[in-house]
């Protein structure tokens, strides 16, 4: 059982689902180009009781790569402390990694819209892969979904 799915086609979008409890799950959709430098697209985070959506993530040519995030911790399968941190540049969607025993990585993905005002809000779920080869798969398949090949 596969603890993401990549859905490619007419409908693109990717869904990192928790191996701990599927109905937890972090979605990227509507991914749209807005020049050569930058590609939008939106982010749910879902959970039992929780629905959140953040439209027009930015991802610039020039900032930390995601999939490389991702990559690095499919490297480290064998673990490390701490946490990790990746972020947009503007800081709508962070990305944070723990390790634990047995082999598994959470990921939180911490959904933050950059326009402040009153009542701003947040949002999160952590997700639980499989070290390894679940992580370079989703870091592929990040890659693809970005279109990044």
């Amino acid at each position: 059982m596969s603890a993401h799915d990549a859905v490619f086609g007419e409908s693109t979008e990717l869904i990192v689902r928790c191996q701990d409890d599927r109905a937890v799950r972090a979605r990227l959709c509507d991914l749209f180009a807005e020049d050569a430098d930058c590609v939008h697209y939106a982010i749910e985070a879902s959970a039992p009781g929780l629905n959140a959506r953040l439209d027009g993530v930015a991802v610039w040519n020039w900032d930390a790569d995601l999939t490389s995030f991702l990559e690095g911790l499919a490297r480290d399968f064998r673990g490390w402390d701490g946490e990790r941190v990746w972020q947009t540049d503007e800081g709508d969607l962070t990305i944070k990694a723990v390790f634990r025993s047995g082999g598994h990585v959470g990921l939180t993905w911490v959904l933050r819209p950059r326009r402040t005002s009153l009542g701003s809000w947040d949002a999160s779920v952590t997700t639980w892969l499989e070290a390894g080869e679940q992580m370079s798969a989703l870091a592929g398949d990040v890659r693809h979904f970005l279109g990044r090949r």
